[in-house]
């Protein structure tokens, strides 16, 4: 008798699951069930079909040559005996093996099995808030609420939309109406920055602010109170602190993981809400496996449980679960979380733990910045990359790094080669000697990664003493010190004349020979173009024993990115 494989969710763990186990052993019976009408397209296409950037929404269903992934296609092309859609399945009885599914009739149905998955996905997150049901308000969990979506957008029914929630989905979706559509887009966040837990503070600053100039407005530290309308649509956003018009509101305030139903039948699930899985994604159950948005896994630097709803992780793990079904032993490893997000001309990235992450996971942590042009610096098409890299001060461990860069290939690229060494737990000298390929019109000879890695390098040991923009900001308002340009004269002229006698111009290379203008009783801050002469300026004063000195992360470069007053 053939293998019974009954498959929850038919987006992408499951779908893949289920050929993966097919293409090992052909004699399996596959039953794939699913709630919605679509299945197998790309979630996370969802905001580029709404910008028309993916002009119909069958594409996000179609495979690399042109199929589209319906029922028909997975019926006759990939062979499961059975495909039910808009159908809910109510419960799951381990003891007899059997999925009890509701269809649209009301019907409730048995669906026996050998082995079962799990790919449930997520909902995004209930606020409880007053006027939630009204019109117009849509989350993103679906393709069938990216079509209204578009639906009203393409009808010319939007003026004014309102985001709640600046994360993934919501700077994305923010990108996709503004950008194509020309909507008035604003994004309430009730954190202090943008993509909250993901970025550190400056890198979220400087992405935010790429945004605002493409017209995107931000209100952060705001909470989403209620919602108002007219004729049973919205109309008016409510926050604790203003009142912003919308006919359209997106809601993109986290995911929570459909992990009840595995609750319901005995399943463990973890305090996140996610399925508990072991390393070759079997449930507490052995006979069911469970994977994508709906479980829980350990982050490989922090060794925290969370929730990973990617779409690259969800495919992955469904071959491993079809892998094993079949009768293999594959196993998944622990995510670091990477991620890359578009926002308009710019793109941002990460992986592993940003500073605040790291430090509420227990680590004695530092981060340090730096910018630097992602090709070399005589090829004529270049552009510069803004880069934080994250240690442990005493083991030198690297823990993560971020990314915000207009030439977002290239910056995802640096990105994916730290990445890829995050769960050997790599120190700052195997990131300052990680291997790049090299040619001018791809990086420079000192690629920016290993340049970075060296600045950390610096900065634990003590050499370098430099600080944030935050802080330098700070000074530059209130601080009772000196700036010190280190840049030649016709880079800092200009800051002079417009700053007498708070602004000053000493070039890196004189400075040995000027020590009767650099500050003794008094902060000194040295500032550049990228950090590289200022640092080198510091070197200079210590040898000559005036210690009293920091240095500008990223420089002049990174404070006109970030909207330093000073560069206004």
């Amino acid at each position: 008798m053939s293998r019974r494989v009954v498959v929850i969710g038919g987006v992408a763990l499951g779908t893949k699951a289920a050929c993966r186990v097919k293409r090992i052993d052909p004699t399996t019976h596959v039953t794939l069930i699913d709630k919605d009408d679509y299945i197998s397209y790309g979630g996370c296409g969802i905001p580029y079909y709404v910008s028309g950037d993916v002009a119909d929404h069958t594409a996000l269903q179609s495979t690399a040559y042109h199929m589209v992934r319906n029922e028909e296609f997975f019926k006759t092309i990939k062979g499961f005996e059975a495909l039910v859609t808009g159908t809910l399945v109510t419960r799951i009885d381990r003891e007899a093996k059997v999925v009890w599914a509701k269809g649209k009739d009301g019907v409730e149905k048995s669906y026996p099995y050998d082995k079962l998955v799990i790919g449930a996905g997520s909902r995004t997150r209930d606020l409880g808030i007053s006027g939630q049901d009204l019109a117009n308000i849509h989350a993103v969990g679906n393709l069938e609420d990216a079509m209204e979506i578009k639906k009203l957008v393409a009808a010319g029914q939007v003026e004014k939309a309102v985001i709640v929630g600046a994360g993934f989905i919501g700077l994305e979706m923010a990108e996709a109406l503004a950008d194509m559509w020309g909507i008035e887009t604003s994004v309430v966040e009730i954190g202090d920055q943008i993509m909250p837990g993901f970025v550190g503070p400056q890198m979220a600053h400087m992405a935010q602010r790429s945004m605002e100039e493409n017209e995107v407005n931000f209100y952060l530290g705001e909470t989403v109170k209620g919602f108002e309308g007219d004729e049973g649509a919205v109309q008016r956003v409510i926050t604790d602190k203003r009142t912003l018009e919308a006919d359209l509101v997106i809601m993109a305030v986290g995911i929570q993981p459909n992990g009840e139903l595995a609750r319901e039948a005995g399943l463990e699930v973890g305090p996140t809400g996610g399925i508990v899985v072991n390393e070759r994604l079997e449930t507490s159950d052995p006979d069911i496996y469970a994977g994508g948005d709906c479980i829980e896994l350990n982050h490989a630097v922090s060794g925290k449980p969370g929730v990973y709803p990617l779409g690259s992780l969800a495919n992955r793990q469904g071959r491993v679960i079809g892998t094993n079904m079949a009768g293999g032993s594959a196993t998944t490893e622990a995510p670091v979380g990477s991620f890359v997000v578009k926002l308009f001309d710019k793109s941002l990235a990460g992986s592993g733990l940003t500073l605040k992450g790291a430090e509420a996971a227990g680590f004695d942590a530092i981060s340090v910045s730096m910018c630097q042009l992602d090709r070399a610096h005589f090829y004529p098409e270049k552009e510069l990359m803004f880069l934080e890299l994250v240690v442990e001060k005493a083991t030198k461990r690297v823990l993560g790094i971020q990314g915000f860069a207009g030439s977002g290939d290239a910056m995802v690229g640096r990105i994916n080669a730290v990445a890829a060494t995050l769960k050997y737990k790599p120190t700052i000298l195997d990131i300052s000697n990680l291997e790049f390929a090299y040619s001018p019109p791809f990086s420079s000879a000192m690629d920016i990664v290993n340049s970075l890695a060296n600045v950390a390098d610096n900065a634990v040991d003590g050499l370098l003493h430099s600080i944030p923009l935050a802080t330098f900001e700070g000074l530059w308002e209130e601080g009772d010190c000196v700036f010190i340009d280190c840049r030649e004269r016709p880079d800092s002229t200009p800051f002079c004349e417009k700053f007498p006698g708070k602004w000053n111009s000493i070039p890196q290379g004189e400075i040995k020979h000027r020590l009767d203008e650099v500050p003794k009783d008094k902060l000194v801050v040295l500032v550049c173009n990228t950090g590289v002469r200022s640092f080198e300026a510091q070197i200079n004063l210590r040898e000559m024993g005036i210690t009293n000195t920091v240095s500008v992360q990223g420089g002049m470069a990174t404070l006109k990115t970030w909207g330093a007053k000073v560069t206004q």
